[in-house]
């Protein structure tokens, strides 16, 4: 009987879980991106709030108000040759505590020639007890650019809670010209909040960003380096493989998030306008 229960709840549970998904392409039309193919389910939506002179700009919405365990949401976005495509997200992800599996989070971004693609989604707010599996693929061709933050806050810390226990596994893949560049899979479960409070992992920080910029060489990094004396947290920038990378990571997450726009403003390119309102 009490196995019965047990797999009753679990069906209940998995009959629950919020799923969604967005696929499209754009394409340049007479020297103006357009979008072409647009599929979405589920929870998952995307808008294009305005028409722009050159490029398209997008947001996403989710529809269940967050991310709760077991969750699990799919994007995939193609930029054509030339086109240019700015992604952001309506308002900050929440990712709720999780008693049963880890919410699932599959991002692919692909740039053909000659094109630009921007994935500045807002905040991702993990709350104590939040599971989170996440993966981004990204798949450049050799004249593509790409401008690329991700800003995560461990707790709302505006209303004075921290994440203490959960896990986050973050992987991250970079292609260009079919090539891997760049690797990454961080790993934090346990007793989080004590490990952020190590000085080698965060020095207490709660909040973290990375900032990828393709290409990038030694000239940006040194102009990004000159607005240092204006940081409120700790920025570290380096650049290799032919992109450039900003390391975020603050005691407060207005801080970090105002420092990450600092640095993307050094690109010169245009930032969503909610980012700034």
């Amino acid at each position: 009987m009490r196995h019965e229960t047990t797999s009753a709840t679990a069906a209940i549970f998995a009959a629950n879980r919020a799923r969604g998904s967005v696929t499209f392409d754009v394409h340049q039309v007479e020297g103006i991106t357009r979008r072409r193919h647009l599929h979405e389910s589920g929870s998952l939506r995307v808008r294009f709030p305005s028409p722009e002179a050159e490029g398209l700009s997008a947001v996403f919405v989710n529809t269940a108000g967050g991310i709760a365990g077991g969750d699990r949401f799919e994007i995939e976005i193609t930029a054509g040759e030339e086109s240019r495509i700015a992604l952001t997200t309506a308002a900050a992800e929440k990712v709720y505590r999780a008693e049963g599996p880890a919410a699932e989070l599959e991002i692919k971004l692909k740039a053909a020639a000659g094109s630009h693609l921007s994935w500045l989604p807002q905040e991702t707010i993990l709350f104590d007890g939040a599971r989170l599996s996440r993966r981004i693929d990204v798949d450049l061709a050799e004249s593509a650019s790409l401008l690329l933050a991700e800003i995560m806050v461990f707790g709302r810390t505006a209303m004075g809670e921290r994440m203490l226990h959960g896990e986050l596994v973050d992987r991250w893949r970079l292609w260009r010209g079919d090539k891997l560049v760049f690797a990454e899979t961080v790993r934090l479960d346990g007793n989080i909040g004590e490990k952020l409070g190590k000085a080698a992992v965060a020095n207490g920080g709660v909040a973290v960003g990375t900032a990828v910029m393709v290409p990038g060489d030694e000239a940006l990094v040194e102009r990004m380096r000159e607005l240092s004396s204006s940081f409120g947290g700790e920025v570290g920038i380096s650049a290799w493989n032919g992109f450039a990378m900003a390391r975020f990571c603050a005691q407060d997450a207005a801080k970090l998030r105002a420092d990450m726009i600092t640095v993307l403003r050094a690109t010169g390119s245009a930032l969503p306008r909610l980012w700034l309102g």
